[in-house]
């Protein structure tokens, strides 16, 4: 069943024009919105379905410079940055909490790869630590399970994704953003050598630039435009329990994840097992995903489900005058993996016995948009002047989306970037790294 989002009611018509046209209403996109209206800069947001309802509102609600990938890592500080003061600045509630991370750890070498990651993150002044013996007990009480070490972030915290999204995107519209929901983008014009117009189910809206920041529906969109983006879908299970009285810190261990929520339950998944839909794109971007697939150490598993009939069916390449795919599937919904949600609920409760009375209340799938390299593609596209794209997010979305949101608008407007965006150019891979 879908998500309950906080909705987000659309504006009444489109624009004639607008500076910048997003595509897509998940955190990339509404952070985009979010801060080029800041810049005084007009912007509409186009959604095929509704804000959020995608993978922006079914992840875990982690805020974390935690484990990152040593690219993303200024990102992530500038996102947490931004989360704390994310109340203020949308005047309104985005439900995150400063209430630390920590990853618990099996054994000495897991603690060994965790302190070579330490040495890079304390390059940007980082305050995650390693944590032994006395230290995790205290740090949680009633653990029953024996670890080796943990690794803690004090200032990474956790936010409510059903509502920090719409909240956020109703803070765009209150600076002078539209937003659009059940409104596609079917693709764009361009006149003198650079975007003009992005022609939507609804019409058209005249723009100087575009932001593509469609998730899980990137590589179809700029598939349609000759661009070949390589990016698959990881299916993730999550569900949520009632209220309980738990730990407050936000936990990952080598097999199970959870977080609280401000209801006072808990957003539960199974961590360390991913599960990718094979599909015809999985032999499409094979040589490109194989690296990543063999250093998973065979965590990502590949499943042969309806979604390879279902994509091999879907229409790849269309005119701005028929109907698009995003029109005809408009909210990706698959039905979560129960054997993983089971297997995390079991040995959460082995490791802290306080979740073994837990009522379930709900489950949920969400297919995850990912690159090779795990790192989010940010950047113009070279073929197109005036067609940008944030994402390949790689299930750290909504963690770092406030501060991709912020270096996207930066890089539109032509401002110096909050953070270095070398990491995320999309020339970094041989598919985009030339022109038509």
């Amino acid at each position: 069943m879908p998500i309950q989002m906080q909705h987000v009611h659309p504006d009444s018509a489109l624009p004639a024009r607008a500076d910048v046209v997003v595509v897509g209403g998940g955190i990339a996109g509404v952070a985009t919105a979010l801060f080029l209206a800041r810049k005084g800069i007009s912007v509409a947001v186009c959604e095929k379905g509704e804000i959020g309802a995608e993978q922006s509102g079914r992840n875990w609600g982690w805020c974390r410079t935690l484990g990152r990938d040593p690219a993303e890592i200024p990102l992530a500080m500038e996102s947490l940055r931004l989360w704390r003061g994310m109340n203020a600045l949308i005047e309104g509630e985005s439900g995150f909490r400063p209430a630390g991370i920590v990853y618990v750890l099996d054994s000495e070498k897991d603690v060994a790869e965790q302190e070579k990651w330490l040495e890079g993150a304390r390059l940007h002044q980082s305050d995650a630590r390693i944590l032994r013996g006395a230290e995790i007990s205290e740090l949680l009480p009633g653990v029953a399970r024996e670890f080796a070490g943990a690794l803690y972030t004090a200032s990474d915290g956790r936010a409510e994704p059903f509502v920090a999204v719409p909240a956020m995107a109703e803070a765009a519209r209150r600076l002078g953003a539209s937003i659009h929901t059940n409104c596609a983008v079917r693709g764009f014009e361009m006149q003198g050598g650079r975007v003009s117009a992005a022609v939507t189910e609804n019409g058209t809206i005249a723009c100087g630039s575009i932001v593509l920041a469609g998730g899980a529906w990137s590589r179809l969109f700029c598939g349609n435009l000759g661009v070949d983006l390589p990016q698959l879908k990881v299916m993730g299970s999550v569900m949520r329990t009632a209220p309980l009285d738990g730990p407050e810190l936000t936990v990952g261990g080598s097999d199970f994840a959870f977080r609280k929520r401000l209801d006072g339950g808990y957003t539960i998944a199974r961590r360390g097992v991913y599960e990718a839909p094979l599909v015809p794109d999985s032999f499409r971007l094979l040589r490109d995903f194989l690296p990543a697939f063999r250093g998973e150490h065979g965590a990502v598993k590949l499943r042969l489900n309806s979604r390879f009939l279902e994509e091999w069916r879907t229409k790849r390449a269309w005119s701005l005058d028929e109907t698009s795919p995003f029109e005809t599937m408009r909210i990706l919904d698959p039905k979560p993996t129960q054997a993983l949600l089971d297997d995390a609920m079991a040995t959460i409760a082995r490791a802290f016995p306080v979740f073994a009375g837990a009522q379930l209340q709900e489950a949920w799938g969400g297919l995850i948009d990912t690159t090779p390299d795990a790192v989010p593609i940010i950047g113009e596209i070279p073929a197109y002047p005036g067609f940008f794209v944030s994402t390949g997010y790689s299930g750290h979305g909504f963690g770092i989306g406030p501060g991709a949101g912020r270096l996207t608008a930066d890089l539109v407007a032509g401002d110096t970037p909050v953070v270095d965006p070398a990491p995320f150019r999309p020339a970094r891979f041989r598919r985009l790294s030339h022109d038509r």
